[in-house]
């Protein structure tokens, strides 16, 4: 009986250590606990750099076709959030943005990739900026593994459509929440 339960002991040990180091996983270099004015939105009385953080990914599932990357703030006083990235069709073989990827212009992104409109009302990366005094604000980003390899969207296509795809589209998900409080001036 001893010997039985020692067996089933390691191999509940062993499970665990395989499975939990095989999870899809975000990670990133550029963020911590808080968002930094790096992050932050240039523009709606904020004054950050507007830079997108880097990000890497790993252990996508077995069937997954590309990627996309979301960021969300569901404490906006909108009812509904704000969206401030939204990218998607990102080649399967693609495991990272570098920073500043979310900037349209500089083209930092594979080709093919798309970052549609956000909140905002523009493309690509929009940093945090919460109301002054609103307090802290948590940015949820998140890296999807998809079962297609397009979503056959395109950059003016709104984040609840792209959304409504990525919900039918999902294999897996991976998440980091960061928090930002702008400062009183």
């Amino acid at each position: 009986m001893i010997k039985s339960f020692q067996i089933l002991t390691v191999l509940i040990a062993l499970s665990t250590s395989v499975y939990g180091q095989n999870t899809f996983t975000l990670s990133s270099k550029d963020l911590g606990g808080q968002a930094t004015i790096n992050q932050e939105f240039n523009g709606f009385g904020c004054t950050g750099e507007n830079q997108s953080p880097q990000l890497s990914w790993k252990n996508a599932p077995a069937g997954t076709k590309s990627f996309a990357v979301t960021m969300y703030d569901p404490d906006a006083p909108t009812g509904s959030g704000w969206w401030h990235w939204v990218v998607f069709d990102i080649p399967v073989s693609t495991n990272d943005l570098v920073a500043g990827a979310g900037n349209t212009k500089l083209n930092l992104t594979p080709e093919g990739v798309i970052q549609s409109i956000t909140d905002y009302g523009a493309t690509g990366y929009g940093g945090p900026c919460p109301p002054e005094g609103h307090g802290l604000h948590q940015y949820i980003i998140t890296v999807y593994a998809l079962k297609t390899d397009k979503l056959g969207l395109n950059e003016s296509t709104n984040p609840a459509v792209v959304g409504y795809y990525l919900w039918n589209n999902t294999l897996a998900k991976a998440s980091i929440v960061t928090y930002y409080q702008r400062s009183k001036k």
